[in-house]
C-alpha cells in the first residue's frame, strides 16, 4: 500500500521510500519521512492534489506523485 491510498484521518507507518530521483529522495528524507515514522492524512484537496499529512509533530503538504512512491502499512 502507498500513502495515496489512505483516507482522511487514517494513520500508517512508512515501510519503504521508493523514489528513484536521488534529489527528491534526499528532500523527502530530510523532511523526516523515513522508515518507521507514523504519518496521518489530515486533508486532501478537492481535486486530490496536494495532500496534507502530519508527522513528527508538524504538518506537511506534498504532491500526490511524491506520496505515491512511499510504501506504508495502515495502523489503527
Amino acid at each position: 500500500m502507498v500513502l495515496t491510498d489512505l483516507k482522511i484521518h487514517q494513520k500508517a507507518v512508512v515501510t519503504k521510500v521508493n523514489i528513484a530521483n536521488a534529489l527528491l529522495k534526499r528532500r523527502i528524507l530530510d523532511m523526516g519521512i523515513t522508515s518507521g515514522v507514523v504519518i496521518e492524512i489530515k486533508k486532501i484537496a478537492p481535486l486530490g492534489d496536494p495532500i496534507d499529512i502530519s508527522l513528527r509533530g508538524y504538518q506537511l503538504c506534498l504532491r500526490k506523485n511524491e506520496l505515491s512512491q512511499i510504501e506504508c502499512e495502515v495502523i489503527k
